[in-house]
């Protein structure tokens, strides 16, 4: 059964032949501008949204990470420094460009899940879960290149004399095996789980 019928004039009628139908009463000039301005609102409403999602204050507004990851992170160079710059929480988790921003924000759908379902609603279940969910964030972040820790360091940013000896051979060695940068950077902003193995090491 379709949504469609013929009047006298043999003309469709219904609702999707009146969507394809041009306005009797609106001008197609106003159409358009009313549409452009539409889409110009919408976007901008949809575009604050995904930025306020990738706040501090939005990641730590639920009590699971503001009791557990977050204060591990206050302890670290990316939270407090001698130049006063800073990383939040969505400059190494959520992508910059917007189909990889997008992407993650699918991906954080489950998280919200978890949230709801009370996965690591206390201490002891976030411990419980804590290597399982480092392992997909550290795969995450392989198969990406550490795209997100590249947006502030690179290979070609760094003066290997201003480094001490020992990081100046690994980085020697990361560029040769062409390695990236979570390989050898595992808890560098947050605890390593317990129950880590060699290869989670790297």
């Amino acid at each position: 059964m379709t949504d469609q019928s013929s009047d006298n004039s043999g003309r469709k009628t219904g609702f999707l032949a009146s969507l394809r139908r041009p306005s009797a009463k609106y001008s197609l000039l106003t159409l358009l501008v009313v549409g452009f301005f539409s889409g110009v609102f919408f976007w901008g409403g949809f575009n604050t949204a995904m930025e306020a999602t990738n706040t501090l204050e939005f990641c730590i507004s639920c009590h699971e990470m503001k009791d557990n990851v977050y204060q591990e992170y206050k302890q670290t160079i990316h939270y407090s420094n001698r130049t006063g710059v800073r990383a939040v929480c969505s400059d190494c988790h959520v992508p910059k460009d917007w189909t990889h921003k997008m992407i993650r924000k699918i991906q954080a759908s489950k998280e919200v899940w978890g949230k709801i379902t009370g996965v690591i609603d206390t201490k002891e279940k976030f411990e419980e879960n804590r290597l399982r969910l480092a392992r997909n964030e550290w795969a995450r972040m392989k198969a990406s290149d550490s795209r997100e820790c590249r947006n502030c360091h690179s290979f070609d940013g760094m003066n290997p004399e201003a480094q001490a000896k020992r990081a100046q051979k690994s980085h020697t060695f990361a560029i040769e095996d062409n390695m990236t940068c979570i390989d050898c950077h595992k808890g560098i902003a947050h605890n390593k789980p317990e129950g880590m193995t060699e290869e989670d090491e790297g």
